[in-house]
């Protein structure tokens, strides 16, 4: 087992289930003090329990500034410093240009892309030369898919993030970079595949590689931008999607 993040500091929102729980667990494995959130304390106990080591949970939601603000309180008080932000914490709900109303589009984008600028901005103060930003955006942002039109417009938008921070942290040696998986396995597909009759089977046939990724496999993805291993790479956004969009 490598340890690229052995003492480093790492945190991710939205990191109870799926990919956030398969990163917190890829960089906890590597020796990094990690602190994932999440909305749900039943959950976010579980997540913790789950990875068993490494790991401190703060609960909060990323689209309330105060509980960020606790986040980085916390690793503040316990490290002075974050090494790694993973600004994963993101949510997708569908709605037809006829039917979107405020409720959806305001939570929508409160979650997805006013959460992603204050966990970056609200980490900034704590990061120095060398320091790495992870933004999770999707394949969506990319392609066009009934009834998602506010959630791919988020993820156009981080995907668009990662390109204007580069160039305005550059000077302080902080990279940015964005990884977009496309279908996955995660609990809320998972609920979704049953829920829908040969959804699956369409997925696999549209997906160059024939299945859907493991949310480890994008963890790994998330590791490589996070690592010195990607030192060069900056304003990126790499797609961990079985060749969907590109092909």
């Amino acid at each position: 087992m490598t340890t690229r993040f052995d003492k480093k500091v790492v945190a991710i929102t939205g990191g109870t289930d799926g990919i956030g729980l398969a990163t917190a667990k890829a960089f906890a494995a590597e020796g990094a003090f990690v602190y994932i959130t999440g909305r749900n304390a039943e959950r976010l106990a579980d997540a913790l329990a789950e990875i068993g080591h490494g790991v401190i949970g703060v609960q909060g939601d990323v689209s309330n500034a105060a509980d960020l603000d606790r986040l980085y309180s916390q690793i503040m008080q316990d490290h002075g410093r974050v090494d790694v932000v993973h600004a994963n914490a993101g949510v997708s709900e569908s709605a037809s240009i006829d039917d979107i109303q405020d409720d959806h589009f305001d939570r929508v984008f409160d979650i997805n892309v006013k959460g992603t600028v204050y966990t970056v901005q609200k980490a900034l103060p704590l990061m120095s030369a060398g320091g790495s930003i992870v933004l999770t955006g999707s394949g969506a942002g990319s392609k066009g898919f009934a009834n998602l039109s506010v959630y791919s417009a988020t993820k156009a938008a981080i995907r668009s993030f990662a390109r204007t921070w580069t160039v305005d942290l550059k000077s302080r040696g902080i990279r940015v970079n964005v990884v977009s998986p496309g279908m996955v396995l995660t609990p809320a597909m998972q609920t979704y595949l049953k829920a829908n009759d040969g959804a699956e089977e369409w997925m696999k046939q549209v997906i160059p590689f024939g299945r859907l990724a493991q949310t480890e496999e994008v963890a790994k993805a998330v590791l490589f931008l996070a690592s010195s291993e990607s030192s060069f790479v900056g304003g990126e956004e790499l797609l961990v999607d079985g060749g969907f969009v590109a092909v």
